[in-house]
Parts: structure tokens; sequence; C-alpha cells
């Protein structure tokens, strides 16, 4: 039976109070940073998060297009099993990523960068499709593809390539900036004339976390938002409607049938959510009241049908993914990895803060999706292909490396028939050449007849001072015997001279 004291109770009390935190609460905390210690945290973390968000964007997209698609199609579910199909081809891609080697996806990321930048400029040609006043798209049979989404993949990839190959060099500016930034300033063109400002607003934060995270000077980033406010000024002038949507953002009230009219009735569906929100599939927004209210705007039907708890536990799902794939990149060894992971995190991380942005109207309309919830094929199925690359980093991290090696792949491992990550190793840096090592005392000049007779002297030194010391001489190398044979002379002297007395 054990005896609970009043003073071991007092003490007890006392140390919680110390501390600020509840029981319960200090325990959840320390189970939680013990699981998080475990060598496949990152990987397990990750995996919660994608399967939560795709089957919370799968909801949501059901519930919010189901007028839509009814009016559209005599179904409820016509955009909702698109999203479903895009969904499985999107695993297939989030496997096939998963799987990849690290060096294959490394090595090839020119080809993946060339490719896309050739689909960029055939898009504009005749081959492309034009929707919402943008030539973005290539319809084939009924589905539509946007090639701008796997360029920001291969931008990525690329850049993180080259930053990584020439990394000694980039305290010079023409190496940290060539080929990087001209590769990106021609994509930017290219989406541009389609026109697509959203998409070339992500690709310039994907060039902006690649050198931020690979040690540019912070003078350079100054520059560049200089330049990027410029031309954004620029294409608001120079379009009518992106200057609608500016005036708009402005002041929506000042045309709520027009031009603000997505930005009003965004925030009268998040007020009308309240709290806990009317109900999954109770909203009225999606009732032809709020346009793109399955795509854009479907963050504002999460907050109208779940409220605030439903946009708080969104914002929970984009904050964790901030913190697995800053985590990832922090604990892996390999700079390439490190700096793709950090560069997508902060992709995806941003295009949802931006879709958030717009709908709460903090920013413009600019038509973004928000991953793996809106829905969309191009959008849906490179989302996933980058959850697959960021998971494939996570099983490359050093502790999980050893413990896949040591302890097996795990049951997740088995069941997806993954194959056990290799160890980083750093490239072998080649020895600069050692230059003639010089034997001339540091006073001498140079010979006049070269260094052959100067060698010749100096060997001819060493050999004389040689024989000195085998013979006893008086060289400088042959002082120690020579003391000692003085002594030995002094001392058979001295034992003469006793002998005669």
């Amino acid at each position: 039976m054990t005896v609970v004291t009043a003073g071991s109770a007092t003490g007890t009390a006392g140390r919680n109070a110390r501390t600020g935190k509840p029981a319960g609460l200090r325990g959840l905390v320390t189970a939680l940073t013990a699981w998080l210690t475990r060598p496949l945290a990152s990987f397990h973390l990750l995996l919660a998060v994608f399967g939560l968000l795709t089957v919370f964007g799968l909801v949501m997209v059901l519930s919010a297009s189901s007028v839509d698609s009814f009016n559209q199609a005599g179904s409820s579910y016509s955009v909702f099993v698109h999203q479903l199909v895009y969904c499985a081809v999107g695993l297939v891609g989030f496997y096939l990523a998963l799987r990849a080697p690290v060096w294959l996806l490394r090595r090839f990321s020119h080809v993946l960068l060339a490719l896309c930048l050739l689909l960029l400029v055939l898009v504009l040609t005749p081959l492309g499709a034009t929707a919402s006043g943008a030539q973005s798209w290539f319809v084939v049979a009924g589905v539509s593809f946007q090639p701008v989404e796997p360029a920001k993949v291969a931008l990525a990839l690329w850049g993180a390539h080259v930053l990584v190959t020439k990394r000694a060099l980039l305290g010079q500016y023409r190496h940290l900036l060539v080929p990087v930034v001209p590769a990106a300033l021609l994509m930017f063109t290219l989406v541009v004339l389609q026109p697509d400002l959203g998409s070339t607003a992500i690709l310039g934060i994907v060039l902006l976390a690649l050198l931020w995270f690979a040690g540019a000077p912070l003078r350079l980033f100054a520059v560049m938002a200089l330049g990027a406010v410029t031309g954004g000024v620029l294409l608001a002038v120079t379009a009518g409607y992106r200057m609608d949507r500016v005036v708009s953002f402005l002041n929506p009230g000042a045309d709520p049938l027009g031009n603000g009219y997505h930005a009003l009735q965004a925030l009268y569906a998040l007020a009308d959510g309240g709290l806990f929100g009317k109900g999954l599939g109770q909203g009225w927004s999606k009732w032809e009241y709020l346009p793109n209210a399955h795509n854009d705007f479907i963050f504002a039907v999460i907050g109208e049908e779940l409220g605030f708890i439903g946009c708080a536990m969104v914002l929970a799902l984009y904050g964790t993914t901030a913190y697995v794939g800053m985590r990832i990149a922090a604990r892996n060894t390999d700079p390439w990895i490190r700096l793709v992971a950090a560069t997508l995190t902060t992709w995806m991380v941003a295009q949802a803060a931006i879709n958030i942005g717009y709908v709460v109207g903090l920013l413009p309309v600019t038509g973004l999706p928000l991953p793996l919830i809106s829905s969309g094929g191009s959008s849906v199925l490179t989302t996933m292909v980058v959850f697959g690359l960021l998971a494939n980093f996570a099983r490359h991290e050093p502790e999980a490396i050893a413990a896949l090696r040591s302890l097996g792949p795990g049951r997740i491992g088995t069941l997806l028939r993954l194959p056990t990550p290799a160890p980083y190793r750093p490239p072998a840096r080649k020895r600069p050449a050692k230059p003639p090592t010089s034997t001339k005392r540091p006073g001498s000049g140079p010979s006049r007849n070269g260094n052959s007779r100067s060698g010749t002297s100096q060997n001819s030194a060493a050999q004389t001072g040689r024989q000195s010391n085998r013979r006893g001489g008086s060289a400088g190398g042959a002082r120690p015997g020579l003391r000692k044979q003085v002594t030995r002379g002094q001392a058979s002297r001295t034992r003469t001279t006793g002998g005669h007395r």
C-alpha cells in the first residue's frame, strides 16, 4: 500500500505550480517530444498530414461542388468523381516520387526543366487551350493539363542542383545568379504571356527560396523585391482586368456586383459560419452566390460550413506541413536534399497563404488553388508529387537510414515495398598539387647556375655531415658524440694519473 504524506503532496503541487503546466498537459508534451525523437518521425508525420489534407479536400470538394455539378451535368457527383480520379493518378505520382533514387532526380533535373520550358512554349501556340482568359492548358481527350505546375518542381530541382554544384563559388554574383536567374526569368516571361500572374508569383517565390536557402546576401533580395514591385505595377497598369482587381481589393464595396463581387461574397460566407459553422453541406454560398466555390474560394465554404474551428484545423495542417518540411531539410546531410526540401515546403505553404489571404481580403484575388483541397487536376497531381518527394527525403535522414538498415523497412516500408535508402557520401575533394619544396636556407638567394648545382652542393654537404658524424668530427650534427668522447678522454687521463701515484 502506498502512503501519500501531506509533505509529498505539497511538494508535487509546488512543482506543478512552478512549471505552470497541468500534469496532463506536461505528460502530453513529454510524450510528443519523445515521439518526435524517433528516427522515422518526420516520415510518419508527413504521411499523416498528407492523408488528412487529401481526405479533407475530397470531402470539401464534394460539399462545395454538389450544386454546380448538378446544374451542369445533372449529377451532384460529377466534379467529385473527376477529383477522385485526379487523386488516384496523384497517388501513383506520390508513390513514384517516394521510390525514386535521389541521384536520378538530381541527374535528370535539367531534362525535366527543358521539357517544361518546351511545354510552356507550346501552350502559347494553337495547341494550347484558353480558359478564364488565360491560354494555360493542354486539353487531351477531355482531360486538361497545366504545364506551369510541373515547371515549379523542375525549377526547384534544377536550381538546387546548380547552386549546390557551385556552392564553393556562390560568393561571386556571376556564379550565384547565372544560370539560375536567367532560366527563371525565361520561365516568368512564358507564363506572363499566357497570362497567369498568380503562377508567376509562385515561380518567383521558388526562385527567392532557392537563393535564400543557398545563402544569398540580403541586399540581393532588396534589389529583387524592388524589381518585383516595379514589374507588378507595370503589369497591373498595362492590363485593365489586373487594375480592376487592385481597385476592387482596395475598395471592394465600390463595385459590389462587379469586380468586388467575389471578395464580398467570400467575406459574407466566412461571417455566416461563425465559430462552429452551419454544418457540413448546409452552406448557402455554393448555391450560385459564390463563384468558383469548389476551386479558388473553397476556404470560404470551409469557414461557412465548419466555422472558425474548421479554418483553424486547415491552418494547423499547413503549419504542420511547414514544420515537417523544414525539419526534413534541417536533419538531412545531403546539401541538395536540404535545398530542395526547404524550397518545396516554402512554395506549398506560400501558395496556401496566398489563397487564404485573398479569400479573407488581405490580398488581391489571384486565382491560385488551395493545395490538396481545391479541385483541379494539375494542382492536385503536382502537390502529391511534391509530398512524395518530401517523404522520400524524410527517409534519407541519417537516423532514418541507420534505423532502416538495422531494424528493417518497418510495416509501411514492407507494405509499399520501399527500397532502403543509401547514405549520403560527399564527393571526394581534389587535392591541389603541392608546390616543390625548397631545401635552401631562408637567407640564401638563388644560385646563378640554377637549382641543379645548388641541390648538388647541398647533397654533398649532407653527405659530409653524415661522414663527420660517423668519424666523430666537429660537424654541428656530431656535437653530442664529441662531448661523450671528450668526457671519456678526460676519464682515461684521470685514471692514468692515479695509476702513477
